[in-house]
């Protein structure tokens, strides 16, 4: 019995321990963008910020969308050649880029290049008492640190995945026209008979929503985490952990509902 009633109390103060969390974490978010709307400070932070996650996250974007290009190219030939539909290879590798593999790859590499160096940041500055520094001269830090932060990945996120989208179609079509074989004109124009707006707008507000999560999740961790460089380090780690999962949560209920 003794036994029991201990399990039940764990299980209890873990639940509200959980609940308590999350709460902070939407009053976080919520009074962010409150601040990013009451007042926005000036445009040249915002600029660095989608400079930081964007911009220098071109690179990796586009060499992992070129080489998902050429394994959808590659793969879809093969399957597609056991039907004798090796034309439809372009909309296949299209629609793939377009509702999956674009939104979700790009969310996740700039969760591993850019979130985990925003959680860093943030950590930094709170472990040696620079966000306390800010408050005592009355200034809010997060008109300094979060909310750009939060506001650029809503921006940045979708123009990385519509960059991701393109390089990885233009990577299917040089292992699938050039290399394989297939028509380039079939490639093309059933890609245009099959990719709809509706498929253009569900990634694109699938990269929007992933980069609230990441923002969101990345500046929590940080701007919460424990004492000294452990402390960040842990706090890193969490933040580029959850936000991969939660994308992938996330994605899988939006493409319930959109579909």
């Amino acid at each position: 019995m003794q036994t029991v009633r201990l399990f039940f109390e764990k299980l209890g103060s873990m639940t509200i321990l959980v609940i308590r969390e999350m709460g902070r974490m939407l009053i976080f978010i919520l009074y962010a963008l409150y601040i990013a709307v009451r007042d926005p400070g000036k445009p040249i932070h915002l600029f660095k910020q989608i400079h930081f996650i964007g911009a220098k996250s071109l690179f990796v974007i586009c060499l992992t969308a070129s080489f998902t290009g050429m394994v959808l190219g590659l793969q879809g030939y093969y399957t597609l050649a056991k039907f004798g539909s090796e034309g439809m290879l372009g909309a296949v590798v299209a629609l793939s880029l377009i509702r999956e593999l674009g939104p979700v790859l790009a969310a996740l590499m700039v969760t591993g290049r850019a979130g985990s160096a925003i959680t860093a940041e943030i950590g930094i500055k709170k472990i040696t008492e620079q966000i306390d520094a800010l408050k005592t001269m009355a200034l809010e830090p997060f008109k300094y640190l979060i909310s750009p932060k939060v506001i650029a990945a809503l921006i940045a996120l979708p123009l990385l995945c519509a960059i991701f989208d393109v390089v990885g179609i233009f990577g299917g079509y040089v292992v699938g026209v050039k290399l394989l074989g297939v028509n380039p004109g079939a490639y093309f124009s059933e890609m245009e008979r099959s990719v709809e707006w509706k498929d253009v707008w569900s990634g694109f507000i699938k990269s929007v929503s992933f980069g609230c999560i990441i923002s969101w999740v990345c500046c929590f961790k940080g701007y919460y985490a424990g004492h000294g460089a452990e402390g960040v380090s842990r706090a890193t780690t969490e933040a580029v952990v959850m936000s991969s999962v939660l994308v992938l949560v996330w994605d899988y209920f939006l493409t319930s509902v959109m579909l």
